[in-house]
């Protein structure tokens, strides 16, 4: 198959994805731009074109995956009851990270060494949870969740989904546990531990 000629957004989208997969799976070593670029069926060229070199490509790599997560959080229905879209919110992040596991380290993992994010990538990672303060923000402005400041009630409900999913993506939750179904039921007591009715 010959290799494309163009070095469009699928290319960029597909390396990245390599890239991911190769941290995740094989750890900072194994990501090489010859080996990515084998392993897509395409050129040094072609990576360095779209990405300049190793350390913008790992950025990139970055903002990627805090980009699908904001998009799949920016895609739920955060209108109307704040407790319900406090749930879905946390049915998008756990969904989220099982489509796209080999990019959960790279947000939150460590899985690249010495990687610090610049102030533009930190804000874009910052940006894909904004969903969350804005639905608390919200509960917290109708009088619906008992929280003195939305940042920290946002901080706590965000630090139950990442370990459950943390566990779960790293294979150390029981065999015969429901994950799904824990998970759900974690999230729903949180938001009603922060809600003030009854």
């Amino acid at each position: 198959m010959p290799r494309p000629k163009t070095h469009d957004d699928a290319l960029r989208v597909r390396l990245l994805d390599r890239a991911g997969e190769l941290l995740s799976r094989e750890g900072a070593s194994a990501l090489s731009l010859r080996r990515l670029a084998a392993d897509a069926d395409t050129s040094t060229t072609a990576v360095y074109s779209l990405f300049g070199g190793k350390p913008a490509l790992v950025r990139e790599l970055y903002v990627e995956a805090f980009r699908r997560l904001g998009t799949r959080l920016r895609a739920v229905d955060v209108t109307g009851d704040p407790m319900g879209a406090l749930n879905r919110l946390g049915t998008a992040y756990r969904e989220s990270a099982l489509a796209d596991p080999h990019l959960y380290g790279v947000m939150f993992g460590g899985v690249i060494p010495g990687f610090e994010p610049d102030a533009e990538a930190t804000a874009e990672a910052l940006a894909a949870l904004a969903p969350l303060l804005e639905v608390i923000t919200n509960g917290i402005d109708t009088g619906l969740f008992k929280a003195d400041r939305p940042e920290d009630m946002a901080m706590a409900c965000w630090g139950i989904v990442h370990g459950l999913v943390s566990l779960e993506l790293g294979g150390t939750l029981p065999p015969d546990l429901d994950s799904a179904r824990t998970y759900e039921l974690a999230v729903r007591v949180n938001t009603e531990g922060w809600s003030k009715r009854g």
